[in-house]
Formats: structure tokens, sequence, C-alpha cells
């Protein structure tokens, strides 16, 4: 209670903290000027007159009692609050989506766990997104090795189920062995595309099967796409049958074709 001319005479009411943090400087005061009477005055030892303590000192008496370590022991830390807001932040939008969804929280509810299926689905189905390179680097590494080094890799990562060093290893053997029968000139830097179109010129029969060895090549090593054992059977088959395969040469082709266009000519031999 505040008499008129600010003397406090008993605690005012303070909510919580603050009545925790006003009552030892009363019992304080009351300790050294002497004990409340009945009515509530807080008298001075010997009859003296009562004690007074302005507002102002007061407040910042219980700001300063209040601002202790003990009192703020149980607060949440700011990670704790973040995490509070970051869910309250989110209890909002959903709150708000929901009433605007046929539905409501139900609907809301089938609608995100349609779009987590379509977005699984995409990801099971092109692999980890990744940013492709603004040119394709070359097929070749820098140690030069043998078909068949080549081929030994392969094997072996096969026998461990490693199918994405598997193919790679196995179009590396494709390409190094039609250099080796110079059918491809040993050119480094070439990528499997341009592996790929090069030798299918001289072998027409297998052109097709080259360019897809070529983009399953390209999709493992630079799409982030996975290989299977279907996929490396597959480019291990190409090798096999291109060993076998016979080129068909760019002379014999253009002097066929020149033949053909000179008994076509008026006055040629019928």
């Amino acid at each position: 209670m505040i008499l008129p001319g600010g003397v406090l005479t008993t605690a005012p009411a303070l909510p919580g903290l603050a009545d925790t943090a006003v009552r030892p400087l009363l019992r304080a005061h009351t300790s050294a000027a002497g004990p409340l009477t009945s009515g509530g005055t807080l008298l001075a030892a010997d009859d003296e007159p009562p004690l007074t303590i302005p507002r102002d000192p007061a407040r910042e008496a219980a700001r300063r009692e209040l601002s202790k370590r003990m009192y703020h022991e149980d607060d949440p830390g700011l990670l704790q609050r973040a995490l509070d807001a970051f869910w309250d932040w989110l209890d909002d939008v959903l709150g708000r989506a929901a009433s605007v969804t046929p539905g409501g929280t139900v609907g809301l509810i089938v609608i995100i766990l349609a779009v987590i299926a379509v977005l699984a689905a995409l990801w099971w189905r092109l692999g980890t997104p990744r940013r492709q390179p603004a040119t394709s680097p070359a097929l070749f590494d820098d140690r030069p090795r043998s078909a068949a080094e080549h081929r030994a890799a392969a094997e072996a990562h096969a026998a461990q189920r490693h199918w994405n060093q598997a193919l790679q290893e196995r179009m590396r053997a494709v390409v190094r062995a039609l250099e080796e029968r110079a059918l491809l000139d040993a050119r480094p830097g070439r990528t499997a595309d341009e592996a790929a179109a090069e030798a299918g010129r001289s072998l027409p029969a297998h052109a097709d099967r080259l360019r897809t060895a070529a983009r399953d090549f390209d999709d493992v090593t630079y799409g982030g796409r996975s290989a299977d054992e279907q996929s490396y059977r597959r480019i291990t088959e190409l090798d096999r049958d291109l060993e076998r395969a016979k080129p068909q040469l760019a002379t014999s082709s253009t002097a066929h074709n020149a033949d053909s266009a000179a008994s076509t000519r008026p006055g040629a031999a019928g």
C-alpha cells in the first residue's frame, strides 16, 4: 500500500517472480528497521517513523532481483525457442492451408502424401539429379590400359555386383578394342558419344547398339543413374559381337558407289 507522498507501507501484490523479488527487500528492511505492525505499517526501531521506499527505486530493485540467474535456470535455450517459433509458424501455415482445402485437415494430408509419392517415383525413375557438365569429359583417364585390362577390371566389378563401375570399364574395353584393331584412331580426349559415332560408320550393323552403350555410359558416369546387371550384360554382348564383326571399309564403299554411278552414265557399258 502506498500512502500519499510515496510512502511504501506494505508490499504491493506482484505476480509471480516480482513478488518473490520484493519480499527479500522488505525482510531486509524489516530486520534492520523493525517489525510490521498489525496494520501493515513498517516501523523502525524505537518507534521511529515508517521506512519509506520511493516507487522508482523499488521498481529498479525488483528488476535487479529478477535479473539474477537463479530465476532463469529453467528458461528454454536459444535452440528450443527457435524450434518453438518454427512449430508455431508451421502450425499456423497448415491451419490456414487446411481451412481452404476441400476436406479440411484430412484433405490436406491426402494432398501432401500424393505429392510425396510423386516425388519419390520421380526420384526412383530418374535417379539423383546432378548438374550436367557443359562438355562431356573424356572416356579414358590418364592411365593407358589395354582392352584386356579393362575387361578384367569390368569382370572384377561385376563379380562384386558393382554394376556402375563394371559398365564403365566394359565401355572402355569396347572402345580400346576398336582402337587396337585400327577401326578407331587412338585419340586422347575422345568421349563415348564420339567413339560410338565414329565406330558406327565402319560397323553400321552395330551403330544403334554402340549409341545405346554410349548413352548408358553417360547416364551412369555423368547423369547420376544407376546401372544394373541387365545393362552390363547388354554391353558385354556388344563387346563380344564387335570382336567378330567385320568392318565395312570406306574405300570399298566409295569404290562401289563410284562404279554404280559410272554404270548409270549415258554411254556406259550395260
